[in-house]
């Protein structure tokens, strides 16, 4: 693929990414040597090597740093055909969606001229060092320090939570480089090769047996100056404008598997309707109803926060809104998809069917979804204190 092929309207463009992913997955799946299987991280990254390997990276990176400069409208509906192929999601989310924006926007030339290469062909994988144990959704919290030396910094720390980081070569990590300050004030951006001594990781074993989530030690971890980001005590308004990178499309990929889903639990109360007594089928019914309106309403919170981000408007808590909405409309979902099974999660799965497997993982993974990237209680603070104007505390 090239700059050349890409077609410049919408509709050519949906369909020539739909197409591309049909064959392309297809034939990724017809050679993977072992069992098919998304959850794996394994699979996912070879996938992701697959999709950079045939330029479906840096779509909306300069020209000069290999990019496609694709405006948001083609990445928002790249990434949503993207999910309706049904291929998984990468592992080098930070890198791609978080990392490199904030690099173009922030870096200097030698740090992009180092770090963006690899994370376009996706031979770097990045993880972001925010939360900590005393610190989890309040990010101005951060204890992490790093005391500035001759040539740089000795970084002491301690992260959690952090996604991938036993596959990462790099941490992007939001440090406190001014020992006297105070909340947001003082905080910096520092770039951490994982590889180096005094970086230690520890996987935080989840539910579902799998092992995303890690503990990250920084314990005297020498990082050169060149390897801060823009300029030492700005990290609180780069970690904003970070934040904001993505808001036009970080729920598109899952509001889509969301409506995918929908569809499969309806196919389950079908496959069940003869079993029930009317009453019990209409609040089968009556449910999925109400989950299939969350899936409009989401889906136009996600256009306008599409719109917004294309017009440049700054970012404002109708993404807290957004983020308690799906996660908890998810959850919900999968439960009624359990009850409709007959699942008991605490049962052994061993002899589970494949559906029945599927809505199980995905139920153990949900539980996840009201706490990472802001709980639920930290957003609805947000909504009261600046959509209703509640005061704080």
């Amino acid at each position: 693929m090239t700059e050349q092929m890409l077609p410049q309207s919408p509709e050519a463009f949906r369909a020539y990414v739909r197409a591309w992913m049909a064959e392309h997955y297809a034939q990724f799946q017809r050679d993977w040597p072992g069992r098919i299987d998304p959850v794996s991280l394994h699979y996912r990254r070879a996938w992701e090597d697959t999709l950079c390997r045939h330029g479906w990276s840096g779509l909306g990176w300069p020209l000069e740093y290999g990019g496609k400069a694709l405006p948001l409208s083609h990445q928002a509906i790249y990434l949503e055909e993207l999910a309706r192929s049904g291929a998984p999601l990468g592992v080098n989310l930070i890198g791609h969606g978080i990392f490199a924006p904030t690099l173009l926007h922030f870096g200097s030339p030698a740090q992009k001229e180092r770090y963006l290469p690899g994370i376009l062909r996706n031979e770097a994988i990045w993880c972001q060092g925010y939360s900590e144990p005393g610190a989890g959704s309040d990010l101005a919290a951060v204890t992490s320090r790093a005391r500035k030396t001759e040539d740089g910094y000795v970084l002491d720390g301690h992260k959690i939570w952090t996604s991938f980081a036993n596959l990462a070569d790099y941490c992007f990590a939001l440090v406190r480089t001014d020992p006297n300050s105070q909340r947001h004030r003082g905080l910096s951006f520092l770039l951490v090769d994982m590889r180096q001594p005094g970086v230690r990781v520890e996987p935080i074993r989840q539910l579902t047996g799998e092992a995303e989530f890690c503990e990250v030690f920084f314990e005297q971890v020498n990082v050169p100056s060149n390897c801060l980001l823009g300029q030492e005590g700005d990290g609180w308004r780069m970690a904003m404008a970070a934040a904001s990178f993505e808001r036009g499309t970080y729920f598109i990929p899952r509001l889509v598997q969301f409506e995918g889903e929908l569809g499969r639990v309806r196919g389950l109360i079908d496959s069940v309707a003869h079993g029930l007594s009317p009453i019990a089928l209409q609040n089968y019914r009556q449910r999925w109803a109400a989950l299939f309106a969350d899936s409009m309403i989401l889906q136009l919170k996600s256009r306008r926060a599409l719109l917004a981000a294309m017009n440049g408007d700054p970012p404002g808590p109708e993404g807290s809104s957004t983020k308690v909405h799906w996660s908890e409309a998810h959850q919900r979902m999968l439960d009624l998809a359990l009850e409709l099974l007959g699942l008991n999660l605490c049962a052994p799965a061993l002899q589970m069917q494949a559906e029945a497997a599927f809505f199980a993982h995905a139920s153990l993974w949900s539980r996840a979804e009201t706490i990472l990237a802001g709980t639920s209680e930290i957003q609805r603070n947000i909504i009261g204190e600046k959509v209703l104007g509640l005061a704080k505390g």
